[in-house]
């Protein structure tokens, strides 16, 4: 390769990437050639800007800790969690929506049973959460692992705090036969996502604020099912239309209803507390391929096929 210009070096990089054995890298390393080029030559994007882009992106990776992923949150501010998760877990009418995974997530959580409380904080608001797990259908889905996680009442996640000593607001559990799980939480309050690292400046650039609206976390898994990572939301959140990390959808609007006298005999709370509601959908990991497949074939033509769940390339 010789004489490389504005006009030809994207072509040269793609024939060169192409050498690799696989069809689906190929095919994302031609793409994101393509757009990363045509990004340059339409903005005719400066040295000093390529650079201060090389810098902001050392600097992600330099806040990342293995209690924060500066990554994801960065994924998250620009739209591309909630998007990359629409596309490869598409939902039929009826399934309960996705929504974002977000940077606190953990894998060191306490086995809980029904019944549970999650946190431990005593300034927060007590709320009963009672949940269903269900098909398309109406049936209950038995042993669906559930994951939940909320901020304190101060709108901190325990991995937050240098003293932490154990996992609080978090917890795993099992649906039971009925599909049915529920615990005791506290009530979520809105909070700002972490803005004291290069994500943070870059949102002050972009005039934008750093908070999320009130909600709960939520994983649900199960062989042969899709995983579902997915939230609950307040309803009236005074930052429900303006989500810092574009979470928010209107089937996942909430709202909390008082413990009726029903509700207090059976789960020992005080009249008149806060109770919260829900029912979720899941979709079986059959059905949510089908549709990712069709969705693909849809978006990109005929001019691709399916390999190992991916679309690439069509050209034999």
């Amino acid at each position: 390769m010789k004489d490389l210009t504005i006009e030809n070096i994207t072509h040269n990089t793609i024939t060169t990437n192409s050498l690799n054995p696989s069809p689906r890298l190929r095919f994302l390393l031609s793409r994101l050639v393509t757009h990363m080029h045509d990004f340059a030559r339409e903005t005719r994007l400066s040295t000093s800007e390529w650079r201060s882009g090389i810098d902001f992106l050392t600097a992600t990776r330099q806040t990342c800790t293995p209690d924060r992923q500066e990554f994801i949150l960065l994924s998250d501010i620009l739209g591309l969690s909630l998007l990359v998760d629409a596309i490869d877990h598409p939902k039929p009418p009826g399934a309960t929506e996705g929504s974002v995974l977000g940077p606190f997530h953990t894998h060191d959580v306490p086995h809980m049973r029904s019944g549970d409380s999650i946190s431990h904080d005593p300034r927060g608001e007590p709320c009963l959460v009672l949940c269903s797990v269900r098909d398309g259908s109406g049936n209950a889905i038995p042993g669906v692992k559930v994951d939940v996680w909320e901020t304190d009442s101060s709108g901190h996640y325990d991995v937050q705090y240098a003293d932490r000593k154990a996992p609080d607001g978090r917890c795993v559990m099992r649906s039971g036969e009925d599909g049915g799980f529920w615990f005791r939480a506290i009530r979520p309050v809105s909070y700002p996502i972490p803005h004291d690292g290069p994500v943070g400046k870059l949102l002050l650039l972009l005039n934008r604020h750093p908070f999320r609206p009130a909600h709960m976390h939520f994983i649900f898994e199960k062989e042969g099912w899709d995983r579902l990572i997915t939230a609950l939301y307040i309803r009236g959140d005074p930052y429900e239309t303006s989500d810092a990390v574009f979470g928010v959808k209107n089937s996942l609007l909430v709202d909390f209803e008082q413990a009726d006298e029903e509700t207090v005999k059976k789960y020992d709370v005080k009249a008149g507390s806060l109770v919260l509601k829900h029912d979720f959908v899941l979709v079986s990991a059959k059905e949510t391929s089908d549709l990712r497949d069709r969705l693909s074939k849809e978006a990109l033509g005929q001019k691709v096929k399916i390999l190992h769940g991916l679309p690439v390339p069509d050209v034999d």
